[in-house]
Formats: C-alpha cells, structure tokens, sequence
C-alpha cells in the first residue's frame, strides 16, 4: 500500500491555487499594459531585418529548379520511418531492435531513461531525429546558393528544429509529463510564475534566467581577488592584485579582456580564477576593467579603448614596477585589440610589450563561423539604426546572439528547466557572469562589425588606421602565444588559427579542449580536457597543424606559464604592491565599473 500511495498523483490546494491564479492574472495584466505603451510610441521598422525570408525564398526558388532531387530526398524519409515503424514494432512485440537513430552522445535533451525505455518515447524521439536530419540534408544540399545565403539558411534551420524538439513541450517530455502528475500540475503553475518574473525582468521581454542572480556579490564571492584599483579614466580602471607571494617575475603581466563581456570571467571564484592562479605562480597582475558605457560613449571607437586602455596602462604598470616592458594578455575582443595596439606602437618603434598571450583571439575574419550569418548589409544597415538612436547596443542583445550559438544548451533547457519543469535555476558562478551583460557604444560596434567582420579589413595593411595611424600586422615582431579551444562557437579554432600567419616574429599556437570559456578557464586541479602542441612554425593549413600535434592531459596553464614565466618573465624580484610607485589607491577591486549591471 505504501508503494502504492507514492504513485498517487498530489491533488492541489483550491485556496492555493486561486491565489497563485489571481497573481498571474494580475501581473500579466500588468506586463501586457507596459508591453503596449512601449509599442505606441515605436515606429514599424523592417518586418524582416535579419534577411531570413529573402534567404529562404532564394533557397525555395533553387530547390525548386531540381524536383528529382528534392523527390530523391522524400523517398528517403519514407524509408527511414518505415525502418522506424519496423522497430518499434518488434519493440513492442517483446523484441531486441537496435534504433534507426540516435541522438549525439553529447545531447542532453533525450538524457532522461524514458526517452529508451518507452517503446512511444523512443518512436517520438527517433522521429524528431529523422526529420531533423532530413530537413537539414534539404536545406545543405541546395545548389546555386551564395555561401552567406546558404549559411544563413542552414542557421535558421538548425534554430527552428532546436525550437521543435518534443523535449520542449509538455505532452512530449516524459520527465515533465512524470513530474506534473506527482506534483499535480504545480511544476506548470510554478513554471507560469518564472516566466512572467523573466517577462518583468525583460520589461515585456522575455529574458531567460540561468542562474539564482541572488547567490552571488562581486568583490564578496565572485571577483573577489585581493587587489586596488589605481588608475581610473573614462573608459577603463586599472587594477592591481596584490601579491601572494615573497617574490614575483621581474616582467610584469597586463590583461586586456574584451568589452563584450566583463574581465571577472577571470576571477570568478578561488578554485577557477585565471587570475589568483596567476598572483600564485609569481607574477605581477594588472587588468583592465572596462566601463560599461551608456549614451555618452556613443562616439568612442577603437581608438580611445586603445589610448585609453592599454595605452595607459603601460605608463601607470611602469610607474608602480620600475620596468619598461610587459608580458600581456587579449581575451577574444581584447586580444584583437593588443595586436592592433602592438601593430600601432611598432610604427612609433615602441616595444613595451614583451610578448602578447592571445586567448581565442580572432584576427583573420574570413570564417568567422555562425556569427557571420548576423553580418550583412541589410542587417547592419538596420542595426545601424537602432544603435545610433540609443548610442549603444543594449547588452542584452548582443547575449541573445551568443545565446543562439548554442540554442539547446542556453536557451531550450532553461525553458524546460524553469517553465515546464517548474525549478528554479541552479546557482553558477560561470552563467551569473554570462548573464551580466555590457553595452557597446555605437561607433565602435559598428566599425567593428562593418571593418572587420564584414570587410575583413585588419588583416590588410593599411586597412584600417588607429589615432591615424595605418595598422600593419605584419610589422608585429613581438612574441605571441596563441590558445584557441576546439568547440569554439564563437572564435572557432580553425579561423583563429589563420592569424598564426599574420606576424613576423616567434609564434606558439596550442590548442585546449572544450569551447571558448570553459577550454579557457581549465585551472590544474579541475584535471580535464587536455590540450594540443606542436613545435616548430606552425604551417599555414590548421588541420597539418593538429594531425601532428602532441595531446596532453590537463590544463594548457602550465604550458603557458613555462612559456611567459620561465622564458620571458627575466627572473625574479621582491614582489610589488599596490599603491607602489606613489600611485594613488582609489578603491578596493575589483572596482566601481564592473559593479555597473544592466537591468
């Protein structure tokens, strides 16, 4: 009996139930009114400004030019669910039957045992694969298309068979069909009651949560490095960790993070942050935390984060260390920029950088991967628009275009996580940082994306001129150390690689494991993914390169601390702490800037 009353649905309380039914009532109200007094006063724009439809009708139009193939492509999905139905059958009649397909082994969607287990799961499962597979097979092998058209349309396929996944909906999932019956259909009401906190949050958007936003305080428990922040202008403050250790390399170490997002993907806690793994080892760590600009940064371009980064940074590490030179670091956007920045000073016969770490760097935008499918001329042209109207772009934005990168992973399972399945979000460290979203002034985005993205224009000489000066790649002598991650969604390691050809002096390229965070923060004791080397100049083609490179176990820290420490840190000396040099300690870190959140 007693087994037998754990599998008894719970019957929901009538009084709770109308309560929680009159707060949804009322907040739904409230959100649909906010919703459409925003609309009254907004213009209709482009109904299509991202191209899709005219991608698709091109691809329409070309498939239709070849019926036979298109045919040949239908006979073969008949087949397929005729090979289902075949092993379902035998299924069901109490036999063994090997599926007709399976989901990728790294595919968490269909993780649940009854996705096997139940001969109806199973067939649901199997069938969404099928039609998955064959819809992209159409779409891949239309002829006469133009590569942007194709990879636009190839895209927006993959979004709308992620979106159409039967584990996202209520009476295809078996874990949310198990869960409202033992919960009484209280997973969907509490689901109701995430949605409209997120459509609030969003101010009638809808803006997923992926972490419990109250689990976590920079400067208390996340970025919370010892350290001050010395140096402070309009775009950036610098700051200064203090050190663990008795004596430090004597060549200190600057890092440039991107703008994109905030530095404290470094300093996320003591057991994964770059930084402190860093201040252990010895070295002299100074970042930049850059501003998260508003309206009054509209016109700032890669100049002033130049100038006004990097630029001064030097002076202010001199002035607290006594050296002339440094060893840095560019993270993604801010790699890109060091080696503009390094490009500009070899104009000016300045080498105070001594060698320059590029973290999933892109330099070479000839590939740049899926997010080359959000740049062409109608979309920048629209972006434009609206970028120059508020004179950024929002934050939240651009994190819905990395977020559609990877679609199942940070989008559909918080659906089902926090509207089906009714749970709130699980407390991370890596995913509070994700969703802590930064502007980016409407000059510089726009540059960015027309002159590098667009026209590829860095990698010409000339192509493009920083505070008027032409910048030229090829002049780089300074010693690079590049580290590329092999599932990069964003900078994938075989376009990042192309700038292994770009420079004139001494080149390292290592591959990690895992994508463009987490290959990246892969501390020593984690003891996972392993990463890739090879000695010798890294020859033009990346797959020559990967077919005899060495794997080892581990994380690629190490490999990259022998490289900046042991061959250009220039020994050791008594170590420096901040508010040396008679520079002026303005706050404790990780500083004012990196607390500035977007609502």
């Amino acid at each position: 009996m007693a087994e037998q009353a754990k599998t008894e649905p719970k019957l929901p309380d009538p009084a709770e139930v109308s309560g929680i039914m009159t707060d949804i009532a009322e907040r739904s109200q409230r959100i649909v009114a906010e919703f459409l007094s925003r609309q009254s006063g907004e213009k209709l724009g482009n109904p299509d400004p991202l191209g899709i439809g005219a991608a698709f009708f091109e691809m329409t139009a070309k498939m239709m030019q070849d019926p036979a193939r298109l045919m040949q492509a239908q006979v073969n999905l008949w087949q397929d669910y005729m090979a289902l139905w075949q092993q379902t059958t035998r299924r069901i009649l109490g036999d063994e039957a090997d599926p007709v397909v399976a989901p990728a082994r790294d595919d968490r969607r269909f993780k649940d045992e009854a996705w096997s287990d139940n001969e109806l799961f199973d067939f649901i499962k199997q069938s969404y694969l099928l039609t998955a597979r064959w819809m992209q097979g159409v779409v891949t092998d239309v002829d006469g298309l133009d590569d942007k058209t194709k990879k636009k349309v190839e895209f927006y396929t993959r979004q709308y068979i992620d979106a159409m996944s039967p584990s996202n909906f209520v009476t295809t999932n078996p874990e949310v069909l198990r869960t409202t019956a033992e919960t009484g259909g209280e997973n969907l009401l509490r689901g109701l009651q995430n949605m409209l906190t997120d459509l609030e949050r969003g101010k009638g958007k809808l803006r997923i949560s992926m972490t419990d936003y109250e689990a976590f305080t920079i400067g208390e428990n996340i970025a919370a490095t010892p350290g001050k922040v010395i140096y402070q202008n309009d775009m950036m403050q610098l700051i200064h960790y203090t050190p663990t250790t008795e004596e430090v390399y004597k060549t200190p170490l600057l890092i440039c993070p991107p703008w994109i997002n905030k530095f404290y993907i470094l300093d996320l806690r003591a057991k994964n942050s770059f930084i402190k793994w860093c201040i252990d080892q010895g070295l002299s760590v100074f970042v930049i935390s850059w501003v998260n600009p508003d309206e009054r940064h509209a016109e700032k371009d890669f100049d002033e984060y130049m100038l006004q980064g990097p630029i001064e940074a030097l002076d202010v590490v001199k002035q607290v260390t006594g050296e002339d030179k440094v060893n840095a670091i560019g993270y993604c956007l801010g790699g890109t920029l060091m080696a503009a920045t390094i490009a500009y000073l070899t104009s000016k016969n300045d080498d105070r950088i001594k060698t320059c770490t590029y973290f999933t760097t892109m330099l070479d935008f000839s590939d740049p991967g899926d997010l080359g499918v959000f740049i062409d001329d109608v979309q920048l042209n629209h972006m434009d628009k609206l970028l120059f109207e508020k004179g950024y772009l929002d934050g939240a934005e651009m994190a819905n275009t990395f977020n559609m990168l990877r679609a199942n992973d940070l989008i559909w399972s918080f659906v089902v996580n926090n509207y089906l399945l009714g749970k709130d979000p699980f407390p991370f460290d890596l995913l509070y940082w994700n969703s802590d979203s930064t502007r980016l002034p409407a000059r510089m985005h726009s540059n960015y994306l027309r002159n590098f993205y667009m026209d590829n224009k860095l990698i010409e000489p000339g192509g493009v001129t920083f505070d008027g000066v032409p910048i030229d790649l090829r002049t780089i002598k300074t010693p690079a150390y590049f580290l590329s991650t092999k599932e990069d969604h964003i900078a994938p390691w075989t376009s990042t690689y192309a700038a292994t050809q770009l420079f004139s002096g001494p080149v390292k390229f290592v591959l990690a494991g895992s994508g463009h965070i987490a290959g990246v923060i892969n501390p020593p004791a984690a003891d996972k993914y392993g990463y890739w080397t090879k000695t010798g100049k890294p020859p033009k083609d990346p797959d020559k390169w990967f077919e005899g490179a060495k794997q080892t176990d581990g994380s690629w820290w190490g490999d990259w601390l022998a490289w900046v420490g042991g061959k250009y840190g220039d020994g050791k000396v008594p170590a420096r702490k901040p508010g040396d040099g008679g520079v002026e300690i303005l706050e404790d870190a990780p500083g004012a800037y990196v607390k500035a959140r977007l609502t």
